[in-house]
């Protein structure tokens, strides 16, 4: 068991799952942490790293740094989602071990598995067909952070654990709509859409304020904010109805887990569950699929997303699904058998959530 003093390096502390499972830690009683955002430690330097573990020497690491993004931004940054992830996780876990870390936590993504893999997804679906091609290199990066994980507790008797969490939303999503996964683009979108309809112009000069689009903010002309909004898919129609764009034809499936109960799970594991946990009953010749999976075992379409956060945001226009976009691994649903067995289950579903996230994001 952790002790409460004990020194916790959050490595992504500002990021999405991070900030949460800081929240979590502090709310639990845990005070002894160790932060650096990405301009105070430049985790893709080894020798930064290496001097920062040497310094600091913390006791426990969770691992949620890491670069991502989007379809499109998958896609268009291929060689940067390879590199810079491979960076961080080689660093942070070869110096966790190098500097006697008691016990880590890899944050991946359900994304690891193949573009076809049997639904829903377990963990012995790994490495068993090709990836999704658009974000081919980022789960290369993820799977190699668990084989690393497994292997240097095979090799050296480590405490590495790799969690695989489901798509992720909550306070402190990234809303940037150049890099943004579907859920947190589906609200900006449809909240921007809502704003026009209303003829709030202010509104959507105070969004673009707070987060500008292609370096367009509300200062600049209403022309240049109409046209950068057209391009990401909210537009005035002719006669006057706001339609918001969806990318694809709206039939993929998605399973969503609420980012704060992402992060009551990794401390959950952290707490709880050791590597002889997960590997007890395999077998001893064969030690693979270590990995833990993160979800609720739950999924609706993005149709029924996109109608939901329509719903909540009380936009009354159109939602045109452009079946020109790519749409992505048609259902992606986690198997959580062995998340439940070791003693955890969510308990936020996908309404409450969207209504939580949509009223913080107004806030």
């Amino acid at each position: 068991m952790m002790e409460l003093n004990a020194k916790i390096f959050v490595a992504g502390h500002r990021g999405l799952v991070g900030s949460a499972i800081l929240q979590n830690l502090r709310q639990k009683g845990y005070s002894n942490f160790v932060l650096r955002d990405r301009n105070e430690l430049d985790l893709t330097d080894q020798k930064a790293a290496a001097a920062f573990f040497a310094r600091e020497k913390p006791e426990y690491v969770i691992l949620a740094a890491a670069k991502v993004g989007g379809i499109a931004a998958n896609n268009r940054y291929r060689a940067d989602f390879i590199y810079e992830n491979l960076m961080i996780q080689n660093n942070v876990i070869h110096h966790s071990y190098l500097h006697g870390v008691k016990k880590l936590i890899f944050l991946g993504s359900t994304c690891i598995y193949p573009r076809e893999a049997c639904q829903p997804m377990t963990e012995t679906e790994l490495l068993t067909a090709p990836l999704e091609y658009t974000n081919e290199p980022y789960a290369i990066a993820k799977i190699a952070g668990i084989k690393m994980c497994e292997s240097y507790n095979l090799q050296y008797g480590t405490d590495y654990i790799a969690v695989m969490p489901t798509n992720l939303y909550g306070p402190n999503d990234n809303f940037n709509l150049e890099t943004s996964h579907v859920l947190p683009a589906m609200i900006r979108k449809i909240h921007l859409g809502k704003c026009l309809e209303n003829n709030r112009m202010q509104a959507v000069m105070h969004d673009l304020d707070k987060r500008p689009i292609e370096g367009i903010d509300g200062k600049s002309p209403e022309k240049a904010i109409l046209s950068v909004l057209e391009k990401y898919g909210v537009r005035r129609l002719s006669g006057g109805k706001v339609q918001v764009e969806i990318w694809g034809t709206g039939n993929p499936r998605r399973e969503f887990l609420w980012s704060e109960e992402m992060a009551d799970a990794t401390v959950y594991i952290m707490e709880r569950v050791g590597f002889s946990d997960i590997v007890a009953g395999m077998n001893s010749r064969e030690i693979r699929n270590t990995h833990i999976n993160v979800g609720t075992g739950k999924d609706s379409s993005i149709k029924e997303i996109a109608n939901l956060v329509k719903e909540k945001t009380g936009f009354s226009g159109d939602l045109w699904f452009n079946a020109d976009k790519p749409d992505g691994t048609v259902k992606k649903l986690t198997d959580v058998t062995k998340l439940h067995s070791l003693g955890w289950q969510h308990k936020i579903e996908i309404e409450e959530g969207v209504e939580r996230i949509y009223k913080w994001y107004q806030a």
